[in-house]
């Protein structure tokens, strides 16, 4: 396992550190482009691109956008703003992209603006809508199409993302193994189906992009940091987080983020709440969406699963492989693999020890991995843990219980 350095103070603000990270960006890329959801984490990384190209004479600043249909007007009239900025090239793709749905296990994925759904889309099409692109192949997902908008005749591509150590601890170790340069800068890969030549197909896996590296200047962010830059330096902002505190909901709740995802689902309340028009049109749209809303902080969505949720007398593997049974299609892959890869990392964890694999536990999580077939039930619920956000979960909980144990380490 690599060694992740251990965060200390330092004089620098985060401010003045992201600065100095997109001046290096600039001097080490041919091309800079802004990944941009119209969140405000996004936002920061837009603004200090845009003020180093200015410094550099390097515009305007390529920005893409990838309209996912199901979005709030706010947001919609943010990105015009944006698109009449003439210091910026904003590609605002309205391509029909394979989506995940967490909402449904039957229909794990939807399609925005696809063609064939086109009398249940919940807007019309944006006047500055790119509906095609050269290299897009139906079936892609954003991390298989990004890869293929530039070739190496583009020279080197740093794609600019928001990305912040705080919100996960998968990204704190993806950074924290690393130093200098490096600590920000992650090369980019395409997956096998797609690279590197468009629509030959590969067996699975994933092919790196050389001259493409994804670009994290504002990693060390705290959640304080991207809501007062916007105050702070007079940035226009996602009136979106307005119309979200108008309504009550606080500053963690309050995100610009794809809307059916495993996580985000559980705020689909949120959309109801803040806009009811386009509520009513999503709940026709995606399949799943009215019931996840409801259920979606509950045990149906693997949420807060206990003891009772099962009959008396089934355990919690019974429990579990009857999930896995009655599951069709995709999600019966997805949740498969992912208890696949848990009893794999389950065995892993006892051998980095030189300790003998014990047998999953049905209730406790296990103090070494972490793992039982109670978490596994949940992941099953809720269709899988495509992001690995339960497994994140699990390691956590296995260091605190070991915490407590010292002798087991």
């Amino acid at each position: 396992m690599a060694k992740i350095n251990k965060k200390h103070e330092i004089s620098e603000s985060c401010y003045d550190l992201a600065v100095k990270r997109v001046a290096l960006t600039y001097d080490r890329f041919d091309r800079v482009v802004v990944s941009f959801s119209g969140g405000k984490d996004s936002t920061a990384c837009m603004n200090l691109c845009l003020e180093e190209a200015r410094r550099r004479n390097r515009l305007p600043l390529e920005v893409v956008f990838f309209d996912e249909e199901c979005i709030p007007p706010e947001t919609v009239e943010y990105m015009e703003r944006i698109k009449a900025n003439p210091e910026i090239r904003l590609y605002w793709f309205c391509l029909p992209l394979k989506l995940g749905n967490a909402c449904s296990r039957k229909h794990p994925e939807w399609y925005a603006w696809g063609e064939e759904d086109r009398d249940k889309w919940v807007r019309s099409l944006p006047k500055h809508a790119i509906t095609s692109y050269p290299t897009f192949v139906r079936g892609m997902g954003i991390p298989d199409f990004c890869p293929t908008m530039f070739g190496p005749e583009s020279g080197k591509v740093a794609w600019v993302l928001g990305i912040r150590t705080q919100e996960s601890m998968t990204r704190y170790q993806s950074i924290g193994t690393k130093i200098g340069f490096e600590c920000f800068t992650i090369p980019m890969t395409i997956a096998g189906e797609y690279g590197p030549k468009i629509g030959k197909k590969k067996r699975g896996g994933t092919i790196p992009t050389p001259w493409q590296s994804k670009v994290y200047p504002i990693y060390d962010w705290m959640t304080e940091d991207v809501w007062r830059a916007p105050a702070l330096f007079d940035w226009d902002y996602n009136h979106v987080y307005d119309t979200m505190r108008a309504c009550g909901l606080p500053p963690l709740v309050a995100r610009c983020s794809p809307t059916f995802g495993e996580q985000t689902n559980r705020r689909l309340w949120s959309y109801k709440v803040c806009w009811p028009d386009l509520w009513a049109k999503m709940v026709d749209r995606v399949p799943g969406a009215a019931t996840a809303a409801r259920y979606a902080n509950t045990e149906l969505y693997g949420i807060a699963v206990k003891e009772d949720d099962i009959p008396e007398g089934v355990t919690w593997r019974q429990a579990t492989m009857k999930i896995v049974g009655e599951l069709e299609g995709q999600a019966k892959i997805d949740v498969s693999k992912a208890i696949a890869a848990a009893l794999k990392e389950h065995r892993n964890c006892y051998r980095k020890r030189d300790m003998k694999p014990l047998p999953f536990p049905d209730l406790v999580q296990d103090p070494i991995s972490g793992y039982s077939w109670k978490l596994m039930y949940g992941i099953a619920s809720a269709g899988g843990d495509k992001f690995g956000r339960q497994s994140q979960k699990a390691r956590k909980k296995a260091t605190d219980v070991r915490k407590l144990i010292p002798r087991i380490e």
